[in-house]
């Protein structure tokens, strides 16, 4: 599995919008690489971040990897949004984005690519999530213990995608 990560996105995830200094922007970056490095080694999978550069980065995009995860940060003059799009693009159906940005959201799963929202990631990142057998839709009837059958309870093929790629994070 290859998770693309929305960066500024899923380290913005519960705060409010607040001006911070370009050094505490790195230090939070540095602990968002550091905590997808250690959920890389309870789960193996591919991790590429990507971050906007657009705004002061540089003329060219500039690649790192730090401890296995991939990092990316958009050239000057592209948001962070259009390498993700073409990323999804070039990798195709065996990825899974995982942002909270509808546009991003919506251009990948009509490319049938899994979109996991940064809030469902972090939680399950920080080991504070549902387990994924409750996650994955599980419901029961009323609290009786009888599970609803039938046609009108078959998931559509975006829940089917999601399902799948939150059994595997």
């Amino acid at each position: 599995m290859h998770l693309i990560i929305d960066g500024y996105n899923l380290l913005h995830v519960g705060r409010s919008p607040v001006q911070i200094t370009s050094e505490d922007l790195q230090l939070n970056r540095d602990r968002l690489i550091e905590g997808l490095a250690l959920y890389r080694q309870m789960r193996p999978c591919n991790i590429t971040v990507v971050f906007d550069g657009w705004q002061g980065g540089w003329s060219t995009e500039r690649k790192e990897r730090k401890r296995g995860v991939d990092i990316l940060f958009s050239r000057l003059g592209e948001t962070a949004d259009e390498v993700i799009r073409r990323l999804v693009k070039e990798k195709g159906s065996g990825v899974v984005v995982v942002t909270s940005d509808r546009e991003i959201s919506r251009y990948a799963e009509k490319l049938s690519v899994a979109v996991i929202s940064s809030d469902r990631f972090k939680e399950r990142m920080t080991g504070t999530g549902p387990s994924p057998e409750k996650d994955a839709g599980d419901s029961e009837e009323g609290g009786r213990g009888v599970k609803k059958r039938g046609p009108s309870r078959r998931p559509s093929k975006k829940e089917k995608r999601l399902q799948t790629a939150l059994k595997k994070l």
